[in-house]
């Protein structure tokens, strides 16, 4: 990655670090949004439960997830300082650990799944669908993880055309096993939504399988011999990890659980209800990929100038990132007002589903301006690895002030379900101005230092 000097430039670049940044997190949560969607297309009674399983999932996801992205700015400095001698240690230690991580959610998985599921309004139908989609998908784990490390090995070289390439390849597979799992075709049963947890855990398998051929046969990753030697587990190295990682974890723990938290305080309401907030929820958290992909490109660039030591051109990225994701959440905001009934018209053919999925749909519009300011911020404190205090606004805001906000406003206004959405945008947006206000701290101090 070249050190650009005008502004034009540095657009430029962070344009082309993000493009393919962009799409891979799209080709990836469209993952969610095919097993959401065509699970509707079966019935209500599989939407509600691929809803309660992907709800209890996606937390845990990316808690894991945001650990791992410890590996991004790490990799990043050591690229920015010429220090690519201890990339390949690096990376073989965070595979390891995502193994051993791997290994734990399994387990408590096994433990606690019907626990959690018997604590819930389910009815029957919904609670085995929201189960047995969980335990499809935990076949697909260990290759979720350590692909997640290459990844970011991959991006933090700058070459994320790579794995758009790697996941726009293994979209159209998962497409096809959805269509053969959850509908019965090609001789196999018809498995409704559980289907779908199997279908996506084959896919991971296949994505891992094309993240491990480019790393080690194609160049430019080819000459870091990634898995040439086997280091041995050095727990120093997991501690650099886990000190960086787990609050990026912890932080998208608390704003993604929030979101599942809400969507089993409804299971309270009917199926019809749970289904439409779902289908709503599903492509509100899509729209989140623009955002969620400027974060991740702020992370490889500004790391990769504070590696540098050039906290000038960090902070000029960090506001040219912020202002990039208001514009997109501007387009995207004002297409889904006039969009939203053909969008809720994706998931359902259920009139009453397909209304409630559009009132809830207007709800997302003020989601896209929340997370628009708020996730690029934590993409760039990330690349100061400024991580504790993301997790501390993500504890304060969701937890303590949007997710009780919402409750009151469900149980004690007319609002009923739509007040927990209100009380998760209030949530993000008083998180967003929080975070504003620690970027600009972290950056006043690092343009005192000597350059």
């Amino acid at each position: 990655m070249e050190q650009t000097y005008t502004l034009k430039q540095k657009l430029l670049f962070f344009i082309k670090i993000l493009f393919p940044i962009l799409v891979t997190q799209i080709g990836l949560y469209a993952m969610n949004f095919f097993d959401t969607m065509m699970s509707g297309r079966a019935s209500a009674d599989d939407l509600a439960g691929v809803a309660i399983g992907s709800s209890l999932w996606m937390p845990i996801f990316t808690l894991v997830n945001g650990i791992l992205l410890a590996i991004t700015p790490i990799i990043a400095q050591l690229v920015g300082a010429k220090n690519t001698r201890n990339v390949p240690f690096s990376i073989i230690q965070g595979v390891y650990l995502s193994i051993v991580i791997a290994g734990i959610i399994l387990i408590l998985g096994f433990v606690a799944i019907d626990p959690i599921l018997n604590t819930m309004s389910l009815t029957t139908e919904v609670s085995y669908i929201a189960k047995h989609y969980l335990i499809g998908l935990g076949f697909g784990v260990i290759p979720l993880v350590i692909y997640t490390v290459l990844r970011c090995f991959i991006d933090a070289l700058g070459h994320t055309r790579v794995t758009m390439v790697i996941t726009l390849s293994s979209l159209p597979i998962n497409v096809i096993l959805n269509y053969v799992f959850i509908f019965g075709k090609l001789g196999f049963p018809e498995l409704g939504g559980i289907g779908t947890g199997y279908a996506t855990a084959i896919t991971y398998w296949v994505i891992l399988g094309f993240a491990l051929f480019v790393v080690i046969k194609l160049a430019p990753f080819r000459p870091f011999q990634l898995f040439r030697t086997l280091y041995p587990v050095q727990f120093k190295t997991w501690k650099e990890i886990l000190k960086i990682g787990l609050p990026i974890g912890f932080a998208m723990f608390f704003e993604t659980s929030i979101f599942a938290a809400v969507t089993l305080l409804m299971s309270e309401y009917n199926t019809l209800t749970i289904a439409s907030h779902q289908a709503a929820m599903n492509f509100a958290s899509y729209l989140y990929m623009i955002p969620l992909s400027i974060s991740m490109a702020l992370t490889i660039v500004v790391g990769f100038e504070v590696g540098a030591k050039r906290f000038k051109d960090a902070k000029i990225y960090s506001f040219l990132g912020i202002s990039f994701a208001i514009v997109m959440a501007l387009i995207t905001s004002v297409l889904l007002y006039f969009l939203r009934e053909s969008v809720a018209g994706l998931y359902t053919n259920d009139l009453e589903v397909l209304e409630l999925t559009t009132h809830f749909l207007l709800y997302a519009i003020l989601f896209q301006l929340s997370d628009a300011f708020g996730a690029p911020i934590q993409g760039a404190l990330r690349g100061y690895k400024d991580v504790n205090a993301t997790f501390i606004v993500a504890l304060i805001s969701y937890w303590l002030i949007g997710l009780p906000t919402g409750f009151l406003l469900a149980k004690y206004t007319s609002l009923a379900a739509f007040g927990y959405w209100i009380g998760l945008i209030i949530g993000l947006a008083v998180g967003a101005i929080m975070l504003f206000g620690r970027l600009f701290i972290i950056q006043a101090k690092k343009i005192r230092l000597p350059s």
